[in-house]
């Protein structure tokens, strides 16, 4: 699978892809450790959010495969994760060019808040 084919709320059964950028580390109101790394291959970029423990297995320059991984909406942006049966790995392909010109977290989504087990978050005042 490429990035250009992805789709919100997709399984991604194989994916390689090379680390071009790590965010800043921020901690969540939940104690969560959390960082934003930008991947990409030869047909585009997206957003890949990791985890706790996940944050320390990437780095940049580096080509990696994510197996059972996932494809998240985080305001209506998507996001590559590596989810609960997730596993990701240092690739022995090395990818060399990465197209930045097809970034497909800019693309926007509309979130269905009627989809089953959609959990709508409530603020109380």
């Amino acid at each position: 699978m490429k990035i250009v084919e992805l789709k919100p709320r997709q399984a991604v059964d194989e994916i390689t892809f090379k680390v071009l950028e790590l965010g800043e580390e921020r901690t969540t109101s939940g104690g969560n450790r959390v960082v934003e790394a930008l991947v990409g291959d030869e047909t585009g970029v997206v957003k890949f959010t990791l985890w706790n423990a996940e944050i320390s297995m990437m780095e940049i320059g580096k080509t990696y495969s994510l197996k059972n991984g996932y494809v998240t909406l985080f305001r209506g942006s998507m996001r590559l994760t590596i989810g609960r049966n997730g596993e990701l790995n240092l690739s022995e392909l090395e990818i060399e060019e990465v197209n930045r010109d097809n970034d497909m977290s800019e693309k926007r989504f509309i979130e269905d808040y009627n989809r089953p087990n959609f959990r709508r978050r409530r603020f109380r005042g």
